[in-house]
């Protein structure tokens, strides 16, 4: 098969990149299935079978219906429904009309503004490095978690300030992992020593082309490569972190670079990205990264805190989707084709499991101005891609069949949360034969020196 050369200086990083089995199997397949699984007829009643981004959207069409009933939803994904929190009152016909919206009615005990309360006093009582809590609505309490670097006296603080919350508020666990950011990284970047990974392409608000990543990126170099010791093809522009959010807008140097909304999954495989979208608890999602390749997981919490070493970040998802050191800044989305986060830190690793959190990506591109993609193709419609044939509609098809770019070396070493990484090359080869998606990958991602300019 022929190979063509696309010029650096019009390259773009495709968001994700390198190893991409092992989450590909669920996530390829199933690409042009409908999620929805029914229609809307039968009871008013009787809870519908939703995608999860419509479910997303129900979420907050009731949020605002119910008020101050409204105590959280999350998405059921064996069910494919949405469930919606309520607290016991008099207004009962609110909670009718929810029903009839299509959402399945949960009475619970603790309302948003007490949980909130409870998160307040655990920020101030217990900010300690390695500590970090979430609301969970399946619980309908706060999921407190404390890494192993919490002990003694820092650990006897937080777990009587949980017990001051009262046994029905809140949760607390032990991680065995240490909270640090994953600085290190879909496609590898380089900077200032750091490595870390593309999350998704977007235009600035002054029209020039750009890409999303974590905020501890963003602070740790100015300039980032393609390449590990390559030269510089982008610039921090504006940088979050510690603090409200975790995300960085980093501006291509080149103006005319192409920008695709896409999520490089390694292989010869993309997912063409529609729209961004807010998470829900329950979602199923993937994470790409330059480090790790695919994996996925479901979102587990919101509106997440985390006390890292550097300091305190706001307003995160929690999730089960593992990580690792280089996977920073990488993308998170789903299987059609929804921008959802950023990868920030956790704990663990991708052999034991662990926690890990992600910037939202809709506040991201409020806070710096962006929108989704380049020109047109950020609604999710025709790609400006470099001479290449863009997928189908995100909506209907994700990981359409075009080849964006080979696996790559990330060597390099660490810079971030003060821990050296070792220089290991994490851009393996993926494939061997394995069939994905209904299409032979053949012999897997071919080892080039950088991913991010291959294409068939």
């Amino acid at each position: 098969m022929s190979h063509k050369r696309i010029p650096k200086r019009k390259a773009a990083i495709a968001a994700g990149g390198v190893v991409a089995l092992g989450a590909a199997a669920i996530l390829l397949p199933n690409a042009n299935a409908s999620q929805d699984g029914s229609s809307s007829n039968g009871a008013a009643a009787a809870p519908k079978t939703l995608k999860a981004s419509d479910a997303s959207d129900l979420a907050s069409q009731l949020q605002e219906l119910l008020g101050e009933a409204f105590a959280g939803s999350y998405y059921d994904t064996d069910q494919k429904q949405l469930v919606v929190n309520v607290v016991s009152g008099d207004n009962n016909n609110v909670i009718v009309q929810a029903e009839k919206a299509g959402a399945k009615i949960r009475e619970v005990d603790n309302s948003l503004a007490e949980l909130a309360a409870g998160a307040q006093t655990l920020k101030t009582r217990a900010t300690i490095p390695g500590t970090a809590w979430a609301v969970d609505p399946r619980t309908n309490k706060i999921l407190v978690t404390a890494d192993s670097t919490v002990t003694g006296a820092k650990w006897d603080r937080l777990e009587s300030t949980v017990d001051t919350l009262g046994s029905g508020m809140a949760t607390i666990k032990k991680s065995a992992g240490t909270f640090k950011t994953f600085v290190s990284g879909g496609d590898a970047i380089f900077g200032g020593g750091a490595r870390c990974s593309a999350g998704f392409n977007v235009t600035a608000g002054d029209g020039s082309p750009a890409f999303l990543t974590a905020g501890h990126c963003g602070v740790a170099a100015a300039e980032w490569s393609d390449a590990q010791d390559g030269q510089p093809i982008a610039t921090v522009d504006q940088a979050t972190f510690p603090g409200d959010g975790d995300f960085a807008l980093v501006k291509y140097d080149d103006p005319a670079t192409v920008a695709p909304s896409e999520v490089n999954v390694g292989d010869g495989q993309t997912v063409q990205i529609s729209q961004a979208a807010d998470a829900e608890v329950g979602l199923q999602v993937f994470r790409m990264g330059s480090t790790t390749g695919l994996k996925d997981g479901q979102v587990l919490g919101l509106d997440a805190t985390v006390n890292y070493p550097e300091g305190t970040v706001t307003g995160l998802i929690q999730t089960d989707v593992c990580a690792e050191p280089g996977d920073s800044g990488g993308s998170l989305f789903t299987q059609d084709g929804l921008a959802i986060g950023l990868t920030s830190g956790g704990s663990g690793d991708c052999t034991v499991g662990g926690e890990t959190f992600f910037q939202p990506v809709t506040t991201a591109l409020e806070a710096v101005g962006a929108t989704l993609g380049a020109g047109d193709a950020a609604g999710g419609g025709e790609q400006a891609g470099a001479g290449d044939e863009a997928g189908a509609d995100a909506g209907d098809e994700a990981g359409a069949g075009e080849e964006a770019g080979a696996g790559q070396e990330v060597g390099g070493e660490e810079a971030g949360a003060g821990q050296e990484v070792g220089g290991e090359e994490a851009g393996q080869q993926a494939g061997g034969g394995q069939e994905v998606g209904g299409q032979d990958t053949g012999a897997g991602a071919e080892q080039g020196d950088s991913g991010l300019t291959e294409t068939h």
